[in-house]
């Protein structure tokens, strides 16, 4: 780890930055722009504390926080980002919460825990930009399913003529949402194109059965590209899909469940990639049926076979090599 002096909490919201020394009173809020981060230099110098000294560590938002991250890489600030509720998590019952003591707890949680927390490189604009795409995506998904609903509806109702302008105008817009989600997805197969070692890794991840384009750049997006998380299992407890124990002692022994602090989001598509990969690998469907017959719960063994294809996807990035059917269990 490297050794700094002082550790900064920066709690991260759309328009400001609160930010707070370790061990000190001092707190400012500023803009979260350039012109704010002029003013957190002056801060900083005002106080006699050298920026190359300071660790920051931040609320990670999934989109807030890019600007002070950029500002970091350009002065060489060691800096780490931590989900909210993780820092939230650990720090037990708390009385009171406002930006400022909320800066104060992230700071005080970068002090704790910084034998075990790792500096983080900037997210890099590609990566960014297909998490934007993504979601937009999913925007428009949700526009279509909805106008679809919506002319079922009325259809259920009561009878309409072909050429009822209502449900020519819902018809319309669910055209017009299936366009745009094709113009999204064009757009996030040209960033992959354009870059080797991003087309590289959508290529190991699209030979895995189950695994499509959205899969694959969901995962290449929440990895970044395969650089965020350590191992598999630790990607795999973020998208809610590894179980944890429940017990203490010989009066609490539950069964292991999964965490809800988990991205829903990813959680969801994987959820089609592993009922895509029982339907369609042998493998996986022979892995499926052999966990049922011995009694386990439908929902649970489809949750087995999402972290089985996190492992796959690990593996074949890890390995640089495509994923290869086992032609034993395939035949």
């Amino acid at each position: 780890m490297q050794r700094k002096e002082f550790f900064v909490g920066i709690d991260v919201s759309k328009e400001t930055l609160d930010v707070a020394v370790r061990g000190t009173l001092n707190h400012i809020r500023i803009a979260n722009s350039s012109e704010g981060f002029k003013q957190l230099q002056a801060w900083f110098k005002a106080l006699c504390i050298d920026l190359s000294q300071c660790w920051f560590v931040l609320e990670y938002t999934g989109g807030y926080e890019y600007r002070i991250v950029q500002f970091c890489v350009s002065k060489n600030i060691t800096f780490t980002r931590i989900a909210g509720l993780e820092i939230k998590k650990s720090m037990g019952m708390q009385r009171g919460k406002n930006d400022k003591i909320d800066s104060q707890r992230i700071a005080e949680y970068g002090y704790e825990k910084r034998e075990k927390i790792k500096a983080d490189t900037a997210e890099s604009a590609s990566i960014l930009r297909i998490k934007q795409l993504l979601t937009q995506r999913d925007g428009f998904i949700d526009d279509k399913k909805a106008n679809e609903h919506r002319v079922k509806e009325l259809l259920a109702m009561m009878d309409f003529k072909d050429n009822d302008p209502l449900i020519r105008n819902y018809n319309q817009a669910v055209a017009f949402a299936q366009r745009m989600i094709e113009k999204t997805e064009a757009a996030l197969l040209q960033i992959i194109e354009k870059e080797a070692e991003l087309a590289t890794t959508f290529k190991l991840l699209t030979s895995i059965p189950g695994i499509g384009p959205v899969n694959a750049w969901t995962t290449i997006a929440y990895t970044e590209n395969f650089k965020r998380f350590a191992n598999a299992r630790k990607y795999g407890a973020y998208c809610g899909v590894v179980p944890f124990d429940h017990t203490s002692g010989k009066s609490v022994k539950k069964k292991s469940r999964v965490s809800h602090m988990a991205n829903k989001n990813v959680k969801g598509k994987l959820d089609m990639a592993a009922r895509a990969s029982i339907m369609h690998d042998p493998e996986m469907n022979e892995y499926y049926q052999r966990r049922i017959m011995l009694g386990k719960h439908h929902k649970s063994v489809v949750n087995e076979v999402k972290f089985k294809l996190v492992l796959r996807m690990f593996a074949v990035v890890n390995k640089q090599q495509i994923y290869v059917k086992n032609e034993k269990t395939a035949a």
